[in-house]
């Protein structure tokens, strides 16, 4: 478990790294500490598969100095080793370019009070965890007769303390933790064999739902049997909450100002005009309140807050870190994402979504005459960032005057994503996170489906 008093311990260390940086001649300095706790349980009928419980620990030091930065890391924070890598740092800087934006942000602002620290997941035995994801595997197989195997029951949590400080006066730390689990079924009839999982995410060990994972994963395995093509057309198509939150990871890296500072943006140069349909809204809030990415303060120790990218279709700006928001002549976001003190950070989604809509699934569904909800793609990484465009396979249930009317699979969907948010239609009111990303169903109108 992450203690009080290493928190206190980072805390020191990180003030002592910034004062020794300085005496060794850096301009600025900062000091980041990650002290991390990692649990995963993964069950196959019954039985442990795998359990694994792994910690980490570690500082990170920035040093800038005639405007070059020097980084380096270390897993070992006895004093002797810490000395030494200030001294690293400094050393790389020499071999690094000046360039007038690098500089720490500036100290500004209160950080919001979030509650993202459960003591439950600690505290909760770890035997009480592994029958967790045996009940989720039991509440598939028994959910219908058809689900006939399970790939994977897994349960896993995350304790974590992140310490900051810098020559700017910031001295800051937090503590956070979430767990989660997931479940992989196969479901056969008739010679078909399908598969479907379930999936969450929570800060609250109580939150979890081993009924909800457990039955979401037949569901889907179950909804996908006896599926067949259709006709090549166009028509409109739904995208369920997952699949659109798998656009939305392709939209993020073109919607960071580094992207556009870099000529590798579909956004550049559109600030102010109409990116997409008006019922489209995309945020990025890091102080989100019960959320997996929130924090009160990000990689650089900037505060976090709520940042709308696109306001009713129109493109409102770019999340920044430091660099960038200097270079742009602008204030940071609080996007400085560092995934782990042995990286820079670099700007990043925090909890990334599509605001949610006014009527519900069933309501947009209904609406629909003939089209595809689709709630599996296949082949997502080959989507360009860059120019947007996109060609994915596709699964999900044909939709008939209003209503589903048979699974479908072996289709292909594509075209670009500046098009698929224009031609947006209508949003749900079911919005869901998975992990750091979240969104609501949409419905699409005019996309080619690909069939036969």
């Amino acid at each position: 478990m992450v203690r009080a008093e290493n928190t206190q311990e980072y805390m020191e260390l990180a003030a002592y790294v910034v004062k020794k940086a300085r005496e060794m001649g850096a301009g600025q300095s900062e000091a980041f500490l990650i002290n991390s706790r990692e649990l995963s349980v993964d069950v196959r009928e019954g039985q442990v598969e795998t359990m694994k419980l792994a910690e980490d620990r570690g500082l990170g030091i920035r040093i800038f100095k005639e405007g070059r930065i020097g980084f380096a890391f270390t897993s070992d924070l006895d004093k002797q080793a810490v000395n030494d890598i200030i001294a690293q740092a400094l050393k790389n800087s020499d071999k690094t370019t000046a360039d007038d934006f690098n500089s720490l942000p500036e100290t500004a602002g209160n950080y919001p009070q979030l509650d993202l620290f459960d003591p439950t997941i600690h505290q909760v035995p770890v035997e009480d965890k592994i029958a967790l994801a045996k009940h989720i595997e039991e509440i598939a197989k028994n959910y219908d007769r058809r689900i006939t195997n399970t790939e994977r029951a897994a349960y896993f949590d995350v304790e974590y303390a992140v310490t900051l400080a810098n020559s700017l006066g910031v001295a800051a730390t937090y503590k956070g933790s979430y767990c989660g689990a997931y479940m992989d079924v196969v479901a056969e009839e008739n010679g078909d064999s399908q598969t479907g999982f379930g999936l969450q995410f929570v800060l609250k060990y109580r939150d979890l739902d081993p009924k909800a994972i457990g039955e979401e994963a037949a569901e889907k395995a179950i909804h996908k049997l006896g599926a067949k093509t259709v006709p090549t057309q166009k028509a409109y198509v739904v995208f369920d909450p997952y699949v659109a939150t798998n656009f939305l990871g392709v939209l993020a890296p073109a919607l960071s100002a580094e992207a556009v500072q870099k000529g590798k943006s579909i956004f550049a140069g559109k600030v102010g005009q109409q990116v997409a349909a008006s019922a489209i809204s995309l945020i990025d809030n890091g102080a989100m309140p019960g959320q997996t990415g929130s924090a009160p303060f990000d990689g650089e120790g900037v505060p976090t807050s709520e940042t709308v990218l696109v306001k009713d279709g129109q493109l409102q700006g770019f999340l920044h870190n430091a660099y960038t928001a200097r270079k742009d002549k602008t204030q940071p976001t609080g996007n400085g994402i560092r995934g782990s003190f042995k990286s820079m950070p670099e700007v990043g989604t925090t909890n990334f979504y599509i605001k949610p809509g006014q009527v519900s699934r069933e309501d947009v569904i209904s609406q629909v005459d003939k089209g595809l909800y689709v709630t599996e793609v296949m082949g997502m990484h080959t989507a360009n960032p860059i120019s947007g465009d996109f060609s994915v396979g596709a699964a999900g249930i044909w939709i008939e005057n209003g209503k589903f009317a048979y699974p479908v699979r072996g289709v292909a969907i594509a075209g670009n994503l500046l098009d698929l948010l224009k031609n947006v239609v209508a949003v749900a009111d079911d919005l869901r996170f998975f992990g750091g990303k979240g969104a609501p169903t949409i419905c699409i109108g005019g996309i080619t489906i690909s069939g036969h």
